[in-house]
Order: C-alpha cells, then structure tokens, then sequence
C-alpha cells in the first residue's frame, strides 16, 4: 500500500478505541493503519500476563507483575484497566494525554470494559467496534490459531456473546468478513475523523483567509 503523504496534523491528536471479542482479526487492522502512513502512534497497554513467543516487551505490551500493576491503579495511572481471561490489562494515562496534546493520534487495542471507561472518562474518544460475519466464523478462526483449548474456545464465546450486545454503545461498527474491505473501512474512518473541522482549526482559519483575498 503507497504511503499517505501531507496529511494535515490535527491540533489536538485524536484518540481512537478499536474493541471486540477476541479473534475478530483486530490486530491485523491494527498492523494495516499502523502501516498506512497516518501519523498515528499506538498505545502500549500493560498486562500482568506472560508474553507469547512473538511479543516483545514494551512494543506488543509493557509486561508487569500484579505488584507493579497494582501501583500503577493505585497511582492513578491508567487510563483504563480491566480484568480478562484472569489476567490484567490497563492502558498508561500519561503517554497517551501527552500525546493528544501535542497533535499526534492515538489508537488503542483494547477490551470492550476497557474501552467503555476510556469513553466514559474522554468523551472524545472515537470508539470502533469490530464484529464477526458470524458465531460460526468467530470460532473457526479461535480454533484456526491452534494456541488454546476447546474449554478456552467456548469461554471466548461465551463472552463475545456478551459483547456482541453492548456493540450499538459504540460509534463505528466494522464487520470484519472481507479483510481488505475491512481494512479500507478503518482507513476511512480514521482518516474521515482526522479531518472534522474541529480538529482543523489552523486549516480552517487557512481557509478562511484564502476566502477573503480572494
């Protein structure tokens, strides 16, 4: 895919929410987007879990033991966190507010608990909900990883069932069937939500001189 050249930085960044139930393909969107070249950083969450054989720390997670997790809710310094499939997840305020201000986009992977506080404490949030075609889908590509037990493959149903309910909370829907329509759709809404005038004061008042010399 060609890179996005000259894309007009927002003057606050934007923060978007990716959610959905596990095995809906939201970390292949995220490589696309991260690839695409929108000036977009991604928000490294912290988790008590142990890294698979790919995940390098501080890149993938910034892996934690419950002591250091517990400090960091304690310090107030998660922006949301949650608990999944007994481990512990959160996402770092700080990097991620820091961010916002300076006018770099932020997009966090995270659970629907997650991101349902993340919206409730910035309402500026842009949350997407990915979706499967189907059930029947979902748990062909949870057995298709070949990474967890059938117990574990039915309690992952189980709680995308539960999910699933709460998806009309969220402001963007993405039913992942077609991954590069899948893909197309992300890019659009990222880029559709970079460019709201709200965003664009500096290109708005731009604009709006171009209109008086004219």
């Amino acid at each position: 895919m060609n890179r996005l050249l000259r894309l007009s930085r927002p003057d606050r960044g934007a923060l978007f929410v990716l959610t959905g139930p596990s095995g809906t393909g939201k970390s292949t969107l995220v490589a696309h987007i991260m690839a695409s070249g929108v000036d977009l950083v991604f928000g490294v969450s912290a988790t008590t879990r142990a890294p698979r054989a790919h995940e390098v720390d501080g890149h993938h997670y910034r892996f934690v033991d419950d002591t250091t997790f517990d400090r960091l809710v304690a310090d107030n310094a998660l922006l949301e966190h949650a608990d999944v499939y007994h481990h512990r997840y959160g996402t770092p305020r700080e990097s991620v507010l820091s961010a916002l201000e300076r006018g770099q986009s932020v997009l966090l992977d995270i659970d629907v608990q997650g991101a349902r506080q993340v919206k409730s404490s910035l309402a500026e949030a842009v949350t997407i909900f990915v979706c499967p075609p189907s059930p029947q889908d979902l748990r062909r590509r949870l057995e298709a990883r070949g990474t967890e037990s059938a117990d574990v493959i039915d309690r992952r149903m189980k709680m995308a069932q539960e999910q699933l309910k709460g998806a009309p909370e969220f402001e963007y829907l993405l039913v992942n069937d077609h991954l590069e329509t899948a893909q197309a759709v992300l890019l659009g809404i990222v880029l559709a939500e970079l460019h709201r005038r709200g965003r664009q004061a500096v290109t708005a008042d731009r604009v709006a001189r171009m209109a008086d010399s004219s």
